[in-house]
């Protein structure tokens, strides 16, 4: 390929594909909205050129040889996508994109509703800790330690999401997972995400299933109920705190800003780990990441090594900085059940400090759907701050919900529970709020990424 233009580059799985593809000696180029994204600086150091907006005459001048898009922005009927099928020009979609590059390497594919970008990013480090140099394509706008979050690497493995949401709604179906031909499998959970798409969980789980079959090895985390359709599956390796795990968690704590715990298989002691993110949730993922490892020839020895110089992705339990005395984090977290494994970690990790969430909820299906589920998942939360609904591109239906809608719901279940419809509002909440020692948590899909930076960052 002499030039792959890609519309939409400045989403995270669009990205990290892109910056691959300049690794691999490609020509890239892409296009997306004006509004900053977690993806900037590491598309911005590898020289690669972004366009602001999408305009069919940029397709007439670049003569790409070959167009990628995102699900967004239209999709197949954004302005660049149909001048480049107007002009003969090949163009594929994010997943289908993605599953044909892999197709030369062996494939370690991590999916689930919630947990995937991280175990994708601890298998990453792992394996580049033992000097196997994989490539990987994984969500999130940087991997602290290996860089952005997308390589191409001169060894046979190549680690990448697979994401359950559809190639291109309203036009092509396929779970974007199913692209893909993992010879590994990482299923870390399955939950009810995407209400816009599925009509119900066993939906879902159908489409789990579909791509658990493309797999030699699938690892299944046994404290999720949702994934037990995958224990009937061939080669199937368990792991999670469940006592009847393959590889059992026997043990976890937290002390002095790390995780400690232990690992058993069956009557065997595997061995002591730390890892420096907070969470039981991140010790479950620690685990699944240090058994695909392992099934890839790593040692014990080395994982526990190597699971010590992870220390997170961008937008996960991300330490923004301190200001006046308060401690501002970021975290992508846009579902009750992260929501909540978020501010259990966080409360963990402050026992004694007062936490503030700010949470902006993504999409109105979504907020509909799960909108109790959302309303009891602030518990650890000593106060609570809503704000309006951000729409997705592909949503204009209110539902008739809105952010007052979730912050009356909430209020059944939290006393200290305010309203603050945009960054002007929340801004203002938190200067009457805040005192010195005060942990503030922005949580969410949407352009929240944006308010806490501009004030806060």
């Amino acid at each position: 390929m002499k030039h792959i233009h890609l519309v939409g580059i400045k989403g995270v799985a669009m990205a990290a594909l892109a910056v691959y593809l300049k690794e691999a000696g490609t020509p890239v180029s892409g296009s997306d909205v004006a509004d900053e994204f977690p993806t900037q600086q590491e598309l911005k150091s590898k020289k690669i050129k972004i366009f602001t907006g999408f305009d069919a005459e940029r397709i007439k001048k670049l003569k790409p040889d070959m167009v990628y898009y995102t699900g967004a922005h239209g999709g197949r009927d954004n302005v660049e996508v149909n001048a480049a099928i107007e002009q003969g020009i090949p163009v594929f979609p994010h997943g289908q994109a993605l599953g044909e590059i892999m197709k030369a390497s062996r494939q370690i594919v991590v999916s689930g509703s919630h947990g995937k970008t991280t175990v994708s990013a601890m298998i990453a480090t792992l394996l580049t800790h033992a000097r196997l140099d994989p490539s990987f394509a994984i969500g999130c706008g940087s991997i602290q330690g290996l860089g952005a979050a997308g390589h191409k690497g001169n060894g046979k493995w190549f680690i990448a999401e697979g994401d359950e949401y559809v190639t291109d709604p309203g036009h092509d179906p396929t779970p974007r997972f199913l692209w893909l031909g993992p010879e590994i499998l990482v299923v870390t959970n399955i939950d009810y995400d995407h209400p816009d798409v599925y009509p119900t969980l066993s939906s879902v789980q159908e489409e789990f299933v579909a791509l658990q079959k493309k797999a030699d090895v699938t690892i299944v985390n046994l404290d999720d109920p949702n994934s037990r359709p995958l224990l009937h599956g061939k080669n199937v390796i368990t792991y999670g705190f469940s006592p009847s795990a393959h590889y059992r968690i026997a043990h976890a704590g937290v002390g002095s800003g790390r995780m400690f715990f232990t690992l058993e298989e069956g009557k065997l002691h595997v061995g002591e780990f730390v890892i420096k993110v907070p969470g039981k949730h991140n010790v479950s993922n620690a685990v699944a990441a240090m058994i695909a490892a392992y099934e890839v020839g790593l040692s014990w020895d080395a994982l526990r090594e190597g699971l010590l110089t992870f220390t997170g992705t961008k937008r996960r339990f991300e330490k923004l900085g301190e200001v006046s005395g308060i401690t501002f984090y970021d975290d992508y977290a846009h579902h009750p059940r992260e929501i909540a494994a978020t501010l259990g970690a966080a409360r963990a990790w402050y026992p004694k400090q007062r936490i503030i969430a700010v949470f902006q909820p993504h999409t109105y299906s979504r907020t509909k759907a799960l909108l109790s589920d959302f309303a009891e998942s602030f518990s650890d939360a000593d106060a609570v701050i809503l704000t309006d609904i951000y729409a997705s591109a592909r949503e204009h239906d209110t539902l008739g919900i809105n952010g007052k809608t979730l912050v009356s719901e909430t209020l059944k279940y939290h006393r200290q529970v305010y309203f603050a419809k945009d960054k002007v509002e929340v801004k203002d909440a938190l200067a009457r709020m805040l005192e010195p020692g005060d942990i503030v948590f922005f949580m969410g899909a949407g352009d929240i990424y944006n308010w806490e930076r501009e004030t806060y960052g």
